[in-house]
C-alpha cells in the first residue's frame, strides 16, 4: 500500500484492515514523501501490530513507492491497497477461500462500491462502478479488456509467483492497474470473477485519477493499441473501424500510426461515402461482405453502442466473430 498526504483518510483505511476476519496478512505500507501525518499514522498503527511494516520510498510518485513495499512481501499471496480507500471485514478471507478453489495460474476479482463523505459520487464513476461488476458477475474480463480497466487495483489476489511472472511493478507505465490487466492476459493467467463487493473505493477531487496528466486522456487509446497489436491483431485479416466520431476519428489516426490499412464504417447517413484521412467511410451494412474481419469498435454514445451491439448480435450468424470495444 502506497500513502502519500492520507492522513485524512488513513485511519479508516487500516481500521478496515485491523477488522480482516482473515488473520494471516501483512500490510506493506510504504509513504511516498508525505508533507501531513501519513507517515506518524503508520507508525502508530505498526506500534500497535506487527502485522503492519513501514517503510519510506526513496523514489517519488505511485509505482516506484510500490516497488519498494513489494521488494519486502514475505507472502504467498499478493492483494494491493490503497490509502483512502476501505475493505469491507470478509475481503481478504473470500479472496483466500476463493482463491484456494483453484490454485496457481488463477487470480480472483469482485467487485468495488464508491462513496464519498460528502455530497454525491459521481456518475462516470458511478457508471464505471456498474460496468465493472457486472464484468466481475458474468466473468467477462477478457472479453472487455480493451474497453476500460477490468480489474481494479485493489480487487485482486494472486499467487506470488504468478504476480513476478506478469512482471509485478516493474514496468513504470500509467495507468498502472490498466497495464498490469493486459500482463495478466498476456500470461494466459485465468480470471475468476466473483459477485461480492471487495473494496470501498472512494470518490474525492484529489485521487490521482482526476489530477494527474496520466490519467487525463481516461481512453487510453495508446495502450490499449500497444497491447492489440502484441496480443490479438492478425495482419492476415482485415481490420475494420467502426464509428466516426472524435473516438473513431482519433483511432483512425493511430491505426494510421502504426502503418495499418483499415476499412471504415460508421451508422452515421451524414458521414456515409465521406472521405476522412485518406480512408473513406462505409455504411455499417457492408461489414458482412469483408472476409472474416476484426473490428475495432470506436464509440461513444451509450447509444451508439447499444445499437451495435444488437447489430452484432443479429451477425451471429454471419462471419464476424472478432470485435472489440475500444471506449
Amino acid at each position: 500500500m502506497a500513502a502519500k498526504d492520507t492522513a485524512q483518510y488513513l485511519p479508516d483505511c487500516l481500521d478496515s484492515i485491523l477488522a480482516q476476519t482473515y488473520p494471516h496478512w501483512e500490510l506493506l505500507a510504504v509513504n511516498d514523501h508525505s508533507s501531513d501525518a501519513t507517515p506518524d499514522i503508520l507508525s502508530a498503527y505498526a506500534a500497535k501490530d506487527p502485522r503492519i511494516r513501514v517503510f519510506h520510498s526513496d523514489r517519488p510518485r505511485l509505482i516506484p513507492t510500490l516497488q519498494v513495499g513489494y521488494a519486502e512481501a514475505k507472502g504467498t499471496l499478493i492483494n494491493r491497497m490503497d490509502s483512502d480507500d476501505m475493505m469491507p471485514d470478509y475481503k481478504l478471507q473470500v479472496l483466500v477461500d476463493e482463491w484456494l478453489k483453484h490454485g496457481k495460474g488463477t487470480i480472483i476479482a469482485g467487485g468495488t462500491k464508491h462513496f464519498v463523505d460528502e455530497g454525491e459520487v459521481g456518475d462516470g464513476f458511478i457508471r464505471y462502478e456498474r460496468w465493472l461488476n457486472a464484468v466481475a458477475r458474468n466473468n467477462t474480463h477478457y472479453q472487455e479488456i480493451y474497453r476500460e480497466c477490468v480489474i481494479p487495483s485493489h480487487c485482486w489476489i494472486i499467487h506470488k509467483e504468478d504476480f513476478d511472472a506478469a512482471g509485478a511493478f516493474d514496468p513504470i507505465v500509467y495507468p498502472e492497474d490498466y497495464d498490469l490487466c493486459f500482463r495478466f492476459y498476456r500470461l494466459g493467467l485465468r480470471v475468476v470473477g466473483i459477485n461480492r463487493i471487495l473494496h470501498y473505493w472512494r470518490d474525492r477531487s484529489e485521487r490521482i485519477s482526476r489530477t494527474w496528466e496520466e490519467y487525463k486522456d481516461n481512453r487510453y487509446f495508446d495502450l490499449k493499441l500497444r497491447y492489440f497489436y502484441e496480443l490479438d491483431r492478425d495482419h492476415n485479416r482485415p481490420l475494420v473501424l467502426w464509428g466516426a466520431g472524435r473516438n473513431g476519428k482519433d483511432m483512425a489516426r493511430l491505426l494510421q500510426s502504426h502503418g495499418d490499412t483499415f476499412r471504415w464504417i460508421t451508422n452515421n447517413e451524414r458521414k456515409t461515402g465521406k472521405d476522412i484521412y485518406g480512408v473513406r467511410l462505409d455504411h455499417y451494412s457492408q461489414i458482412v461482405d469483408f472476409d472474416n474481419p476484426q473490428i475495432i469498435i470506436a464509440v461513444a454514445s451509450p447509444s451508439g453502442k447499444n445499437q451495435i451491439k444488437q447489430q452484432l448480435k443479429w451477425w451471429k450468424k454471419k462471419p464476424v466473430e472478432d470485435y472489440w470495444f475500444f471506449s
